[in-house]
């Protein structure tokens, strides 16, 4: 049963959202302020944290800010319809997806699953592949370890699933559709967004020098490659 972490200041959508988690086949923990939700991520150890960003005190994107300093468990953080700037800012703060009030529980409880299959984003042991070295960058896909220069890369669900999409077939470009649909499960053109934001963490993680990254390359107008050389 996946655990989630549920942090929202409204007492009508907190429980609503519960519930509804339960009712999906959740065990839910929730609390009411950024503060609370922050003492309980070590007690209670989620498989997920879904997060609004609006919250009284330490605000939503500073406890995303926290968790991704201390954890890589999942974040998906909650918007009022129409803040895309807080959406952006939130998933270049660590998020990994986002979900838009009024919260369905339904769509929650789907985002919550495709979030914990990019978690166990491996490839099939009948094939146990030796870890690939691209330069300084070594990635080990049965083991999901990343190191880069020899110490290991701390990387998201979405990061470590993204980068093992494109290293999968070097060269290849992707548009951002594709990887939407690949990485995140989404089917719909509205959240290319998220490709970009995770793309911008990703290379900030893995050192690439702004202006000409090694490893993820932009092709412009159309997606992103693993780089060759």
């Amino acid at each position: 049963m996946p655990r989630v972490l549920l942090v929202e200041d409204d007492p009508d959508v907190r429980e609503a959202v519960r519930l509804g988690l339960r009712h999906q086949g959740h065990e839910v923990l929730a609390a009411a302020t950024g503060e609370e939700g922050w003492e309980h991520l070590g007690s209670f150890r989620p498989d997920v944290v879904v997060l609004d960003l609006m919250l009284p005190g330490i605000s939503g994107l500073d406890v995303c800010r926290r968790i991704r300093d201390r954890d890589q468990v999942p974040i998906i953080i909650v918007t009022a319809k129409g803040d895309d700037v807080d959406v952006v800012v939130g998933l270049e703060a660590g998020a990994d997806d986002y979900v838009v009030k009024p919260v369905r529980a339904r769509v929650l409880d789907a985002r919550i699953r495709a979030v914990l299959r990019r978690q166990d984003a491996s490839v099939p042991d009948t094939a146990r592949p030796r870890p690939q070295s691209h330069g300084e960058l070594v990635i080990d896909r049965a083991g999901l370890v990343v190191t880069h220069r020899g110490e290991r890369v701390a990387l998201a669900p979405s990061e470590l699933r993204l980068l093992l999409t494109l290293s999968a077939s070097p060269g290849q470009v992707f548009s951002r559709q594709q990887l939407l649909e690949m990485v995140w499960e989404h089917s719909y053109h509205g959240d290319i967004r998220l490709v970009d934001a995770c793309v911008k963490r990703l290379r900030g993680k893995l050192g690439e020098p702004a202006g000409r990254p090694r490893y993820i390359q932009t092709v412009r107008g159309f997606g992103y490659r693993f780089g060759t050389s």
